[in-house]
């Protein structure tokens, strides 16, 4: 291996930690042939539901250098987001933990856009592409590649040694870098937890998850009406959902983030079930001002909220 290269994956590390990031990971920029079958196989299926962006760019999503020019990297990010503070009302409709802070795409962007300059002033002449969630790139494949974690059978990528609470970004570079050995195993063994307890049945198989049928697709994605059939199924979610992460056995080790950004709005923690029930606009505008859940507006949430009746 070229020593230059360990170097600069080295520094590339070291600042990913010092900007936050709980792990970073780098593989090589590549065709991922055997996402290829599964990605095909899940979009004839339907489970992506009314997510019709997931059936754009295809090649794109199985091949970085399609996305940016000269791709030799991916460089794969995990932030940290678990908190174990929660709604104060029990009776409270319910958010997922990713969405009581700040919009994880404008906090995780800014650390992207110093890390890729970071790069650029102390390794040279590069250039590259930072991806937050918001373009046709696989995140968990690309994490897994860079042994940052295996995919569970919920879906979600899982580190041994801090659960699944986090979210996953990249910095696809045009520069050659030393490559991490991803995990060769699988830690679910014979667990089932997260099959078992998903509250629509979205996982229809073990690592195979109905999109359509998810909480969070059908809170947030869905843009229609939730189906009828999900009445009392959704197990008090109206934003997002965090059942097969729960009971995760492996999320027994996640540890409460460090990152300012995403501590919980004190309103939000504090809103009863009835404050929920009679949230106006107003409220709404002022609690998640810089929030994730603005991208399901306030008619979505209204709408979530009076599906769980």
């Amino acid at each position: 291996m070229n020593q230059n290269f360990l170097k600069y994956s080295n520094l590339i590390k070291a600042e990913a930690k010092r900007l936050g990031f709980m792990f970073c990971g780098i593989a090589k920029a590549d065709f991922l042939e055997q996402e290829a079958p599964r990605l095909e196989n899940w979009l004839k299926q339907g489970h992506h539901g009314e997510m019709q962006y997931m059936e754009n760019h295809f090649d794109k999503r199985l091949d970085p250098r399609l996305l940016v020019d000269g791709a030799k990297s991916v460089i794969s990010l995990a932030l940290n987001y678990y908190t174990d503070q929660q709604q104060a009302d029990p009776l409270a409709p319910k958010i997922s933990k990713y969405a009581y802070g700040m919009d994880y795409h404008e906090v995780i962007k800014d650390k992207l856009k110093q890390l890729l300059y970071f790069i650029q002033e102390n390794i040279g002449d590069i250039s590259g592409r930072a991806f937050v969630d918001s373009a046709p790139v696989l995140d968990r494949a690309w994490a897994q590649r860079a042994g940052i974690g295996w995919v569970g059978k919920n879906a979600n990528l899982i580190n041994k040694k801090s659960g699944s609470f986090f979210f996953l970004a990249e910095l696809i570079v045009d520069a050659e870098l030393a490559y991490d050995i991803a995990p060769t195993t699988d830690h679910c063994g014979t667990c089932t937890r997260c099959v078992d307890a998903c509250p629509t049945e979205a996982i229809v198989a073990p690592y195979i998850v109905d999109g359509s049928r998810c909480i969070s697709y059908l809170t947030i994605e869905l843009k229609n009406n939730i189906p009828e059939e999900f009445k009392d199924k959704t197990d008090n979610w109206m934003f997002g959902c965090d059942v097969c992460q729960n009971v995760c056995p492996w999320n027994r080790f996640s540890l409460t983030h460090n990152e300012p950004a995403f501590n919980p709005n004190p309103d939000l923690l504090g809103m009863s079930q009835r404050d929920w029930q009679e949230i106006t606009q107003e409220t709404f505008q002022q609690v998640f001002k810089k929030s994730p859940v603005k991208r399901t507006k306030f008619t979505g949430l209204k709408r979530n909220i009076e599906f769980l009746g």
